[in-house]
């Protein structure tokens, strides 16, 4: 599979160099509308861990797992609105290849930490207790989903819920409120032409393949003696082939707007796809 995903990387400059993308199409109906899926669900997200906080809360598991979905398919958008304040590292903080994150969670666990008490002073936690990838530490892994103090775990469900609405509403307001127009109409400061807002979506479509296939396909596959399934991303919520789809999908209709629907990368993603629904 990863092959495949090297060969969507290799061939995507030949279309593009041919003809310029409709960068409105582009920031309105694939950047704007993906942020707004990542807000919608991050705010129910929030809303439902008000009143189900328990680890195993059937309800909380599926606005997790609705907001996640939503966070994979604008995961490869690495500029602009998600990359200030480090917004899209308070939303997925992975790999962690130091283990900070159950370090982060377990000291905010075993001291009670009020950080939690309010949005204010849980952004000023460490990002490695922030986002998605904490939310599963906290909802699947036994070490931090069944502790001996359930209000703190709690408060700190809450803590972690809101802040992502919160991060997920501030990129998608910026993106809709100003950095848009920015890429769309370009000659300005932040992108001087056209060619240059386009060579910026076209970077993060290359990037955003490479790390699935670098990371989220190469950490956990290692070599054939030796593979390593603990690597995989979010593979304690048995979201990992998931985010492998979803990342596809999302890259996917992106690669069609850019190349104006070459049919090549379209079969190619699809034979991508297709081996992924094997696994």
């Amino acid at each position: 599979m990863r092959p495949l995903i090297l060969a969507l990387i290799l061939n995507l400059p030949l279309p593009l160099a041919a003809q310029a993308p409709d960068l409105t199409a582009v920031v309105e109906n694939h950047i704007i509308d993906g942020y707004r899926a990542l807000e919608t669900t991050s705010a129910q997200l929030s809303e439902t861990a008000k009143t189900e906080w328990s680890a195993d809360s059937p309800a909380l598991r599926q606005a997790y797992h609705a907001a996640f979905d939503a966070w994979v398919g604008v995961s490869h958008l690495r500029f602009g609105p998600s990359e200030q304040n480090n917004r899209a590292f308070a939303l997925a903080y992975w790999p962690d290849t130091r283990s900070a994150m159950p370090k982060a969670l377990g000291a905010l666990l075993s001291n009670q930490d009020p950080v939690v008490e309010t949005p204010q002073s849980f952004e000023t936690v460490s990002i490695a207790a922030r986002g998605f990838y904490a939310m599963e530490y906290l909802l699947f892994d036994p070490q931090f989903s069944g502790t001996d103090a359930p209000d703190y775990h709690c408060a700190l469900v809450q803590a972690v819920a809101q802040d992502i609405a919160a991060n997920a509403q501030a990129i998608r307001a910026e993106w809709q409120d100003g950095y848009g127009e920015l890429m769309i109409s370009a000659n300005n400061d932040t992108y001087r032409s056209s060619a240059e807002a386009a060579q910026q979506i076209f970077t993060a479509l290359t990037t955003g393949m490479e790390f699935t296939a670098d990371t989220r396909l190469g950490r956990p596959l290692g070599s054939f003696e030796r593979p390593r399934p603990t690597r995989a991303e979010a593979y304690r919520s048995e979201r990992s082939l998931r985010h492998v789809v979803l990342s596809l999908e999302a890259t996917r209709e992106l690669a069609a707007m850019l190349s104006q629907h070459d049919p090549d990368i379209d079969e190619t993603y699809a034979a991508a796809l297709a081996t992924a629904e094997t696994l």
